[in-house]
């Protein structure tokens, strides 16, 4: 019989809060390089240390090692750069596509996302270093992915006359990871299952306004991205549902009390069935959230 969620939680770590005076250990342990990694702030140099980490892991140059657990530390601020400034959601300013300067703005708002999606991927094989080697292999080619899609849409932005850092930015998707950094099973529903699913649903509305403005190159860009997303999105739901079989809890009850828990964001519709149906969700949670829409309206 599957039982709550409650009932399993895992305490919130009493590891001290990382500060930029402290340095990662130098035995080269998957945790620890990608400790280093997450840490580093020179956007360039992080994307290289990701794809650098991964082959390593996969030519057994680096290994995992389960003790690490015992010296994870809290995060509160990963390695970025100074720029952008990091404001309150309600102040990023929304632009008309219509102007160059616009159209910027949204790449770049992309760009952040994407950036900070290569932290989260490298958290989760920092922070969880005793899940198997499969999990890890997996947050590796995430990462990986995901710097290939920053620096693809930093392009973009470089051949429109800006960069990363030119515009405002918020901070929502790291402080998700902080609220869920305790336990993988949390990370697994509310990072992948909530914030990065609703990529899928942004990305096809964001690709049909972008063709009316003749955007190819972009829309080539985040048609890479959409395919991608799909795969990042059914890994965190692979992992999400494994942690709940080996707890014995009951998937989707125990999705909806952790996202009633954590006040996470709702689906907002239209959503990409297609896409989600494909990460993994089932008809049933896509027909609840269609339901509870409907009622409101």
């Amino acid at each position: 019989m599957s039982k709550p969620y409650a009932q399993y939680t895992i305490a919130l770590t009493t590891a001290p809060l990382y500060n930029s005076a402290m340095h990662a250990p130098s035995h080269p342990s998957l945790s620890r390089s990608a400790f280093a990694a997450l840490m580093e702030t020179e956007p360039t140099q992080k994307c290289l240390a990701t794809q650098t980490l991964r082959h390593a892991f996969a030519n057994g140059q680096l290994a995992r090692n389960a003790e690490d657990a015992q010296h994870v530390v809290a995060i509160s601020q990963p390695g970025r750069p100074n720029k952008p400034a990091l404001v309150e959601p309600r102040q990023v300013p929304r632009r008309s596509l219509g102007a160059i300067e616009g159209r910027a703005a949204l790449i770049h708002a992309l760009c952040h996302i994407e950036f900070n999606a290569i932290n989260l991927a490298l958290d989760c094989c920092y922070r969880f270093p005793q899940l198997p080697d499969e999990f890890h292999q997996g947050w590796l080619q995430v990462a990986d992915e995901e710097a290939l899609h920053f620096r693809l849409l930093r392009g973009r932005l470089n051949d429109l006359g800006f960069d990363y850092g030119d515009f405002l930015a918020h901070d929502g998707l790291w402080q998700m990871a902080v609220k869920t950094a305790h336990d993988p099973l949390v990370r697994m529903a509310l990072v992948p299952r909530v914030l990065e699913a609703r990529g899928l649903d942004a990305t096809p509305p964001i690709i049909e306004k972008l063709k009316k403005h003749d955007d190819a190159e972009t829309v080539a860009v985040l048609e890479i991205i959409e395919r991608d997303e799909v795969g990042h999105v059914r890994l965190g739901d692979t992992w999400f549902r494994r942690l709940c079989a080996e707890r014995g809890l009951h998937v989707e009850e125990t999705f909806a009390e952790l996202s009633a828990a954590f006040d996470a964001p709702r689906p907002i519709p239209p959503m990409n069935r297609k896409a989600r149906l494909a990460a993994g969700f089932t008809e049933q949670e896509l027909a609840q959230w269609e339901h509870a829409e409907a009622k409101k309206s």
